[in-house]
């Protein structure tokens, strides 16, 4: 790898906008995952316009390895299992469900922090964009796919900026998905970045606050 294709998630999210810009005269809202996807998110918004929502998703770690996803949980009530990652580490029914408690919580305190700053902009029946800052396991990505479609998206669009080759496979529900770069040696999503920090809710309550003042 001659060096990471993308300076930050800005610089990213103006390259995916690129690959979406044919959306531009369509009626779309672009949602993003906090908190990394939604600096992604903001650009893509800019671009075409549109208004520009969070999608709230948390990861249902292994307990133990926490960032090895053994599934996801979304608003709406959407719950996604990696039945894989569970058979493989031998997760009891009673540790799922401690786990997903967990992550439900932390989901809905989230959720409280962030009510204000979302326009609540309407989706039944438009294209809904849900974007990341990039697809690893594809958990959150497919939990948040269903979570725009429970709110009546009728067709979704999975966009981040870097994914690995079989993304296509591994994340399910989206109509169409969109990367710029799906490299054969993908390994992680940050190195992937040249500056890959941490995005709090801070960060993503001045973005939505932004956008709707340009709405």
């Amino acid at each position: 790898m001659a060096g990471p294709p993308f300076l930050d998630r800005a610089d990213a999210g103006r390259q995916l906008a690129d690959r979406l810009a044919h959306l531009e005269d369509c009626e779309v809202v672009v949602f993003g995952l906090p908190g990394g996807g939604v600096p992604v998110a903001a650009e893509v918004a800019r671009r075409l316009g549109a208004p520009l929502d969070v999608v709230l998703v948390r990861k249902v770690g292994v307990p133990g390895h926490r960032e090895l996803a053994m599934g996801a949980i979304a608003e709406h009530g959407v719950q996604v299992r990696n039945t894989e990652i569970i058979t493989r580490a031998g997760i009891s029914t009673e540790t799922w469900v401690s786990a997903e408690r967990r992550e439900r919580e932390a989901l809905q305190a989230r959720a409280q922090r962030l009510a204000a700053h979302r326009p609540g902009a309407a989706v039944e029946g438009l294209t809904a964009i849900v974007i990341d800052d990039g697809v690893a396991t594809g958990a959150t990505a497919v939990a948040a796919i269903e979570a725009v479609r429970a709110r009546g998206a009728a067709h979704v669009i999975l966009a981040a900026p870097v994914a690995p080759p079989d993304v296509g496979d591994v994340v399910t529900g989206a109509d169409e998905v969109v990367c710029v770069a799906t490299p054969e040696d993908f390994r992680a999503v940050g190195l992937w970045y040249r500056s890959f920090p941490s995005v709090d809710d801070s960060e993503v309550i001045a973005i939505l606050d932004e956008a709707a003042a340009r709405d």
